[in-house]
């Protein structure tokens, strides 16, 4: 059938500026076609153009008809149309017009199912000029299952069915998840609360066993509990109280004498080396002449140890009782170390220093202006044994003392603190026996200042 100008201007104010042309002259007619058993030609849109009309109007084809592109373009352009329309189905409303409307179209059957149950989408040659599809129809489908009677469920512009959510993952967590309210793996909390101690799970779990069977931790720490973490030992060792006032010529003080009964040895034992704030001393050891109500004479060797932080300060308050007026302090480095340590922790605790207004004899410096080049150093321990004859057994160094008391006081064996206490009461009877052979060797040298031999 051939078109007529009038009718092909016709065609193309109502399809908005689209001419239509039919297919070349070789391929077959569309009558012929469907008798045949064939796809009839198909009707392709073509955008419209300056030649083409220029074409029409001059009336070079005398049938109106343009003149037909090659194959390969046609069908660009035929499935670049298709898509064009099936985006604007897909946007449209679903109210259409009716047939026999004013730009309506006859639909055509979007996709024929074979017996077996596929969907076989229309040939993109089948489609009529300006004929939409939609991407269903467009692209090929998955196999089907048979049917169950049941509408399938209506798909969204998604692709999802309508029942399914993006969200359905967030429900199955929850699922999974147990319900408020619910006990927990107690196990599992245990070992958690076991990784945060910084302990491992097996040890424990293991150390309630342990402590079953084989006894309880050994937390027995000497003496008696005066004040809550205070404990108080008391020890009287018989000797003779010297009667005469003793000289302190050795201290380079040749005019100065202090009684007996006024002296006071004292050593503490410390968390650190360090100093400052960050150190306290948990021991504090004291050493005294000491005549009881019956007249009997001896040196009273006092301890104080502390079993808890919170008992420093009963401790200070007790130390600071065992202080008169007329006190002498002596120590072994103890004006240059425990003396500021002393003062320092009673500070803290808000309580009066009493150590600043008592005088203090430092036994180190005349130990070394006496023995020094003699022996390797001039420790204590080095001194009470070249010059005092002293040997410890089973002494616990005073370096470990701190580690001691911090696992006593982590909740482990009191057997180290006891031997930090027999280490600090050897210390201040040391100190009341050197201070007596300091006496002597500067009274055998005379006034000439050499060392005693």
């Amino acid at each position: 059938m051939s078109l007529t100008l009038d009718k092909l201007k016709a065609l193309r104010r109502q399809a908005g500026g689209v001419a239509t042309t039919t297919a070349p002259a070789h391929l077959p007619h569309n009558a012929d076609a469907r008798a045949n058993g064939m796809s009839a030609a198909p009707t392709i849109a073509i955008p419209r153009s300056d030649t083409a009309d220029a074409a029409a109007s001059s009336g070079g084809n005398k049938t109106g008809i343009h003149a037909a592109p090659p194959l390969a373009a046609m069908q660009t352009v035929a499935e670049a149309s298709g898509m064009a329309h099936a985006r604007a189905d897909a946007l449209a409303p679903a109210s259409a017009p009716r047939d026999g409307q004013a730009g309506s179209l006859t639909p055509l059957p979007l996709a024929a199912t074979t017996p077996a149950g596929h969907r076989v989408p229309t040939p993109v040659s089948s489609m009529r000029a300006g004929e939409s599809r939609s991407p269903q129809a467009l692209c090929p489908t998955m196999p089907t299952a048979p049917s169950t009677g049941v509408p399938p469920p209506a798909p969204t512009r998604t692709g999802l069915p309508a029942e399914r959510s993006a969200f359905d993952w967030i429900a199955a967590r929850e699922d999974d998840m147990p319900a408020r309210g619910q006990p927990r793996d107690v196990g599992a909390l245990r070992r958690l609360l076991a990784t945060r101690e910084r302990l491992p799970a097996t040890t424990a779990q293991a150390a309630p066993r342990a402590s079953r069977h084989a006894g309880a931790v050994d937390r027995h720490l000497p003496g008696n509990e005066i004040a809550p973490g205070l404990w108080k030992t008391e020890v009287f060792l018989p000797q003779p109280v010297p009667a005469a006032p003793l000289p302190l010529a050795f201290a380079k003080r040749p005019d100065d004498a202090v009684a007996a009964r006024e002296l006071l040895f004292f050593d503490t034992e410390t968390t650190g080396l360090a100093g400052g704030t960050g150190t306290r001393a948990f021991m504090i050891g004291a050493a005294d002449w000491h005549v009881d109500a019956a007249g009997n004479e001896s040196l009273r060797v006092r301890q104080l140890t502390m079993a808890t932080l919170g008992a420093e300060p009963a401790m200070l308050r007790e130390f600071a009782g065992w202080l008169g007026p007329r006190t002498v302090l002596s120590s072994y480095n103890g004006r240059c170390y425990d003396a500021p340590l002393l003062k320092t922790r009673y500070r803290l605790a808000r309580l009066a220093e009493p150590l600043s207004a008592l005088d203090h004899v430092d036994l180190l410096f005349p130990a070394r202006r006496h023995w020094r080049g003699r022996w390797e150093n001039c420790r204590l321990a080095t001194i009470e044994r070249q010059v005092l004859g002293i040997v410890r057994e089973d002494d616990l160094p005073g370096s470990e003392a701190p580690a001691a008391w911090l696992r006593f006081l982590r909740g482990g064996s009191a057997v180290d603190v006891r031997r930090v206490a027999a280490h600090n009461h050897q210390d201040v009877v040391t100190l009341a026996r050197l201070f007596l052979q300091l006496v002597e060797a500067q009274a055998a040298v005379g006034d000439t200042g050499a060392p005693a031999q």
